[in-house]
């Protein structure tokens, strides 16, 4: 039975997909787009986004927050993608030889990362962001001036014109659409890209076996309580790292997915907005810091990529002027993880008031207790 407490506390916690349920509903009339090009668009970002987004539920759920450095990920799929670009292996064996060249970058990067948090718990998520802009000076480097005259670039139309550093942009020509029409769809005049869905559906799988598993245990255990897990008997620093490692390989993974999908690389820029839009994402489906599902991810992909989509014309219909709604989504992206993080810092604030009370209450009654005898 619905009750006056209940229905607070889901309006609280649902605060967030409320709203932009809210925004999409009013915007999306306004954008005058057709409800064919709108499903079209969002089936698409669907697949394109989901993945990447599904590797911020393993850190999550070892208690280690939102990883902002899942672009360690991305950068070590961008690299693999260069790579295959310029030896000219087309089709899904060069995404599958982008990957195999990525995995042992993320690994090494998700084991970096991982050992810098656990010297650094509590503060994961500020870590992991500050490590993220590290660690992109070091791809910058390496992009710049060690492709070419150290790492050799056969194709010299992907190098800067001074003849090494690799350009600004990076045509994927070869692999453009490879795993999105590999098996295509089409239903009502929507084109429904049949093999990223089953990749996307094997990571779920994947997440709700690992649960299930011995480590799975471990990494739950850890994010609940690490002093209790630790003193359990599991190695809670190696399960955290094993699970960013984790999250990094798969984010590695998705930007590849993602990448395909849109046919290009910004070389020096498109991993970096990938941890704040796959984290807004998440919050947007209802998500928190400390806890986080499967439907949290598809529900906040959907609602805040429609935001994306609408908000340009809707305010170019609204106010005459698109260039607004390109500000307003980007305002939206950030406020909405600032809105979670305060959220968060509330709620641990008042757990440890309540924790510090409850010992208060127990030493007053032993004393009592003490004097009665």
């Amino acid at each position: 039975m619905l009750t006056k407490e209940k229905v607070k506390s889901f309006l609280v916690n649902q605060a967030v997909p409320i709203l932009f349920l809210i925004i999409v509903a009013v915007g999306a009339p306004l954008s005058g787009f057709s409800l064919q090009h709108l499903t079209q668009e969002m089936t698409y970002r669907l697949a394109r986004d989901s993945f990447v987004v599904l590797s911020l539920l393993v850190p999550i759920m070892a208690g280690m927050g939102l990883n902002f450095g899942i672009v360690l990920g991305s950068m070590a799929g961008q690299i693999g993608l260069i790579f295959i670009t310029d030896w000219g292996i087309r089709g899904i064996p060069g995404l599958f030889i982008a990957a195999v060249l990525g995995t042992p970058i993320a690994i090494l990067l998700g084991f970096m990362c991982g050992s810098i948090l656990n010297k650094a718990r509590g503060k994961e998520m500020v870590t992991s962001y500050i490590l993220g802009f590290f660690v992109n000076g070091l791809y910058q480097f390496f992009g710049l001036f060690m492709l070419g005259p150290i790492i050799p670039i056969t194709k010299p139309s992907m190098l800067i014109s001074r003849g090494y550093g690799v350009r600004n942009t990076v045509d994927l020509l070869g692999v453009r659409g490879a795993i999105d029409k590999l098996i295509d769809l089409k239903i009502g005049g929507v084109s429904i890209p049949v093999a990223t869905f089953l990749l996307i559906a094997a990571f779920c799988f994947f997440i709700v076996w690992i649960r299930k598993t011995k480590l799975g245990q471990d990494i739950r255990a850890a994010g609940q309580d690490y002093e209790l897990a630790r003193l359990s008997g599991i190695a809670v620093d190696r399960t955290r790292i094993i699970s960013i490692i984790i999250s990094t390989v798969l984010a590695c993974y998705g930007q590849i997915i993602l990448l395909q999908n849109l046919g290009t690389v910004n070389t020096y820029s498109s991993h970096e907005m990938t941890g704040v839009f796959a984290i807004a994402a998440l919050l947007v489906g209802g998500a928190t810091v400390a806890k986080a599902s499967l439907m949290n991810v598809f529900v906040g992909v959907l609602l805040f990529h429609m935001m994306f989509v609408i908000s340009p014309m809707a305010g170019k219909r609204l106010i005459g002027s698109a260039q607004l709604g390109e500000y307003f989504r980007v305002f939206v992206s950030y406020g909405v993880i600032c809105i979670a993080l305060i959220f968060h810092a509330m709620k641990e604030r008042a757990r440890a008031q309540k924790h510090r009370e409850e010992l208060m209450i127990g030493e007053s009654s032993l004393n009592h207790g003490g004097e009665a005898r």
